[in-house]
């Protein structure tokens, strides 16, 4: 996305060859993400949420497919797997968060979850296998897309429900924190789709281990908690190739100017997405709204300008409340979200703009 904007601001310059745009990946393809989770409840197939890289950039972006391993602030280079290194101007670093299996024992045994491809069809797999039972939801923090295990608990239950294998299966959500979701309006919200649904809900709960063979989760508060069926959000890191360069804290996130998305202590140099350790959501659309500002930024530095405080914390974020309906929230810096009662118009509007990601991802809306 700030490549494809970037190419398309200094489309003049990039013919002059005045300014010359190369984007790393250390993937061929990009995944829509969000999408994994209608692929583990048997809602959608894989094979639309993936898109080679070289179908969605645009002209004067050149693909590099050498992961990036140390990145040096001083030298204003980067070190590649296959030994090559490349220099830079100006640097933007998207390195995302990425699900950490083993920071709970037990986690990558017993635990299901839909943040990996892999782990999202094992997910659907054993939950078509799964007939009676309670079903429990841990989750560990931080992780991107906060609301994606409350909408796997609503989009379950209506799922049993349409099987009429609801009264089977009994549903349990856990969160860390003193309520239902780290939004103080999201969890009041929650608490009553909870208690229509019948979904139980367990606060404080912070998962310590998982004994897989007893099928039993120990929590730091010192509960023990059984379950049938572990459905689980992974606590997630930075990037690798952050920690190894010394740029973030010890997880990896990245010191970021909050309203101008520099990274601190270094200019010319910003930071979108997940790993900027911000006091916001880890969310698409915040990846979204901040691209539209670390690209004017850029834009200003290249014609001798400095940057702006652009970046307000805007997120936006769909809430699925079952098969067929489904609420928003928006909500930045200053102000918190407002969930209202989920419609039918709004599930559909999210249906449309999983179908619209690709536009997007190309910088066009």
């Amino acid at each position: 996305m700030v490549a494809n904007r970037l190419a398309r601001h200094l489309s003049t310059e990039i013919a002059a060859k005045e300014v010359q745009i190369n984007m790393i990946s250390d993937t061929e393809s990009h995944i829509y993400q969000p999408g994994l989770l209608y692929v583990a409840l048997g809602l959608a197939e894989p094979d639309s949420l993936f898109r080679k890289h070289e179908r969605l950039l645009l002209p004067g972006v050149n693909l590099i497919h050498d992961p990036a391993v140390k990145i040096d602030m001083d030298s204003r280079s980067i070190k590649l797997n296959s030994g090559k290194s490349m220099e830079f101007d100006y640097l933007v670093l998207a390195t995302g968060s990425h699900p950490d299996f083993d920071d709970i024992p037990g986690f990558r045994e017993a635990a299901h979850t839909f943040y990996t491809y892999e782990e999202a069809m094992r997910t659907r797999r054993d939950l078509e296998e799964f007939k009676q039972g309670k079903l429990l939801m841990i989750i560990g923090v931080p992780h991107k897309c906060p609301v994606a295990p409350l909408e796997f608990m609503f989009m379950y239950d209506k799922l049993l429900r349409q099987r009429q294998e609801r009264d089977n299966i009994e549903l349990v959500y856990t969160y860390p924190l003193g309520r239902l979701h780290s939004l103080e309006p999201v969890a009041e919200w929650s608490e009553g789709a909870f208690e229509t649904a019948g979904i139980a809900g367990e606060t404080f709960f912070n998962p310590e281990e998982i004994d897989p063979k007893n099928k039993v989760v120990s929590t730091l508060e010192g509960d023990e908690v059984s379950y049938d069926f572990l459905a689980a959000i992974p606590p997630h890191k930075g990037a690798a190739v952050i920690r190894a360069s010394g740029l973030g804290d010890p997880d990896g996130w990245l010191p970021t100017n909050k309203y101008t998305l520099q990274l601190e202590g270094h200019e010319g140099a910003y930071v979108v997405g997940d790993a900027a350790a911000l006091p916001i959501s880890k969310a698409g659309s915040t990846a979204h709204y901040e691209s539209e500002v670390v690209v004017r930024n850029i834009v200003r530095e290249i014609h001798g300008e400095k940057p702006m405080p652009l970046y307000d914390g805007k997120v936006y974020c769909f809430i699925e409340g079952g098969l067929q309906e489904a609420t928003h929230i928006t909500f930045d810096y200053n102000n918190p979200p407002k969930p209202s009662e989920p419609t039918e118009m709004v599930h559909w509007f999210k249906m449309a703009f999983n179908r619209m990601y690709w536009l997007s991802v190309r910088g066009l809306v």
